[in-house]
């Protein structure tokens, strides 16, 4: 998950930490960083470029050979292989001695016999993404030879954190926030944007002209939709733009990138769909037709089953639900009404998706996890309020469908379960103190317990008493409990007689010098009588009869590596076939080889090797261990 320090901070204005210091607050939280990027030291020998202009490299059909004006002097020339070049245009340009973040040193060359004094550069030489299908086109007018970073906001840090799947809530900035501040996280206002979200009445189930409905409300149980006229598709501003490329996301359009930010703000996944491309003007929720085939946005004809939930019109799927769009009702330059979704889908049914056609996207990856059906009202009209921003257009009504959020989750806490599962005491008032900065509600507290109700971004993995302790101890941090060991407390029941009769014959054999060894008890076609029905191996197709096959193989690998002197025992399970229908016997069984000389070598006597008296006497040794009565044969 990549988090801007800076958008961070928007939210929680408070925060004055350093990138370094959010990243181990979070690791105590648990939520480690495995990097922080510093995107402006990557980017500080980068600058602004205007290509003045770009002709056809007279050697190479696919090169360009480009005039550069990058602030100095005099132009540059530039060869460029990107087909998006163009006289005009203003790119990124790295001049002769820049480093890269990927670790390119440029220097100046000659290309098809024609000099290069620098390099215009894609997204993903930059780090900001991994486009790299073309050079990075700047949207707006700049000063040639500003430093590139300063010029696009870029003055960040990217925290990429390890978020584990328990924690959806996580994997937005609004959940990273108020882990680092608590209640004093903040929407900011969006710039340039009324409050055409925030006066919409969300109701009925007609959007504009579109008309909602949920054949199957288990795989999607809430479906909101926002109809918005007559919107001006096209690049979005500097500021959309530069927030987007801080985490690493490509920016594609206004609208589009407007979804992408409150997906990345807020947690809550949203899809717009172009309004005149939908047959029949209605959405419906429901399983796919055995055989029915959708084209995805990344341009992959798909074949779709009844165990797949989507999104379709009056007569096709247009989208997989929760996961990506179609293309044939995608958002282009000529889209002039849009329909936002912000919907609610099943994990499971959504991960049975995913896995079923190999498809993760960012929006699958949130709702497997659990996004918060509280935030659902929020996010769209913050949606809509950022669209009409950036894109233009009015507000034209909104839809509810399905069923309103279930009511959060109450549970007791008592102060001596905390102390039992902890081993410190907490008072009420520390509980209710360290709960309530990060969402949760206490509604009541007596003098040993307090009731709390679970906000709906945790409401996936909040389920019980032990997981609000969880959340006290995180809360408390891990490193402030005393390091001290457990009071050992003597088990109530006794140990098995077998288990204690093993001990002694182990203990027993340790001291006569043998080492224990322990096998899987697979052996080969004629060393075992009871067949596997999907052998790993050729060589380990049935079930030993006997532990010996076992200790010879042992004997034999210290063999091949020149040790002699070798003492081992097992004790292992053998098998025999049971009666027919029945599943093989199995017993467990004690085996010993030993071979070699009998004691370590020594310049002052004279070593003996291990005869049958050896084995006699380890006999007379058992019996006496097992209490059994030993007669001469």
């Amino acid at each position: 998950m990549n988090i801007s320090y800076r958008w961070l901070q928007a939210l929680a204005p408070g925060l004055d930490a350093s990138p370094v210091e959010v990243a181990d607050r979070l690791a105590a939280y648990g939520a480690p960083a495995d990097e922080i990027v510093d995107i402006a030291a990557n980017l500080r020998d980068v600058v602004i470029a205007r290509v003045v202009e770009a002709l056809r490299h007279p050697n190479a059909d696919r090169l360009s050979l480009c005039t550069v004006d990058a602030g100095g002097p005099e132009p540059l020339s530039v060869v460029c292989g990107a087909p998006n070049v163009k006289a005009g245009a203003f790119y990124p340009f790295a001049p002769v001695g820049a480093a890269l973040p990927n670790g390119v040193k440029i220097r100046k060359a000659k290309i098809r016999g024609e000099t290069s004094e620098g390099m215009l550069c894609s997204a993903a030489e930059l780090g900001l993404g991994r486009d790299h299908s073309g050079i990075l086109e700047l949207r707006g007018t700049f000063v040639p030879g500003e430093l590139f970073a300063g010029a696009l906001g870029l003055d960040d840090a990217r925290i990429v954190l390890d978020i584990t799947p328990n924690r959806g809530d996580l994997l937005s900035h609004i959940g990273v926030a108020r882990e680092l501040a608590g209640s004093d996280v903040r929407l900011p206002p969006l710039p340039g944007a009324g409050d055409a979200g925030r006066r919409m009445a969300i109701e009925g189930d007609t959007a504009g002209t579109i008309r909602i409905r949920i054949d199957d409300t288990d795989g999607c149980p809430r479906y909101l939709a926002a109809f918005i006229r007559g919107v001006k598709v096209g690049p979005s501003p500097a500021w959309l733009d530069a927030r987007l490329r801080a985490i690493g996301q490509r920016p594609i359009n206004n609208v589009v990138d407007a979804t992408n930010y409150i997906l990345h703000e807020l947690g809550q996944p949203l899809h717009a769909f172009d309004a005149a491309r939908l047959g029949g003007e209605q959405i419906i929720v429901r399983r796919a037709g055995a055989g029915e085939m959708l084209r995805t946005l990344d341009g992959i004809e798909r074949k779709l089953d009844p165990s797949m939930l989507v999104i379709a019109d009056g007569s096709v799927p247009v989208a997989l639900a929760g996961i990506m769009g179609g293309q044939d009702s995608e958002v282009t330059d000529d889209t002039v009404d849009v329909l936002l979704e912000c919907a609610l889908f099943d994990p499971a049914t959504t991960r049975r998706t995913r896995n079923a056609l190999g498809l993760s996207t960012d929006a699958s990856y949130r709702f497997e996890r659990g996004v918060d059906p509280e935030g659902m009202e929020t996010a769209l009209r913050r949606a809509v309020d950022l669209i009409v921003a950036v894109a233009g257009g009015t507000a034209d009504g909104a839809a509810h469908v399905g069923a309103e959020p279930r009511p959060r989750r109450t549970i007791v806490l008592r102060e001596s379960r905390v102390e039992q599962v902890l081993g410190v005491p907490f008072t009420t008032a520390q509980l209710a103190e360290l709960l309530a900065p990060i969402g949760f509600d206490v509604d009541a507290r007596d003098a040993e317990s307090i009731t709390v109700r679970v906000p709906g971004f945790r409401s996936y993995d909040v389920m019980r008493e032990d997981d609000l302790v969880e959340e006290v101890a995180r809360r408390h941090g891990y490193d402030e409990f005393p390091v001290e060991l457990r009071p050992f407390r003597v088990g109530a029941l006794e140990d098995h007689p077998v288990s204690r009769l093993e001990d002694r014959l182990r203990t027993l054999l340790v001291a006569e010098g043998f080492f224990e060894t322990r096998s899987v008890p697979f052996v080969g076609e004629k060393e075992g009588d009871v067949a596997l029905l999907l052998p790993l191996a050729s060589n380990e197709s049935r079930l030993r009869r006997t532990l010996l096959n076992t200790l010879i193989h042992r004997l034999e690998y210290n063999f091949a590596r020149g040790i002699g002197d070798v003492r081992l025992f097992e004790l292992g399970t053998v098998f025999a076939p049971g009666e027919p229908g029945e599943l093989p016997r199995e017993a467990t069984h004690l085996g010993a080889v030993f071979t070699g000389a009998r004691a370590p070598e020594h310049w002052s006597t004279r070593t003996e090797p291990f005869d049958v008296f050896d084995l006699k006497a380890l006999g007379e040794l058992l019996g006496d261990a097992l209490e059994l009565e030993m007669q001469q044969a």
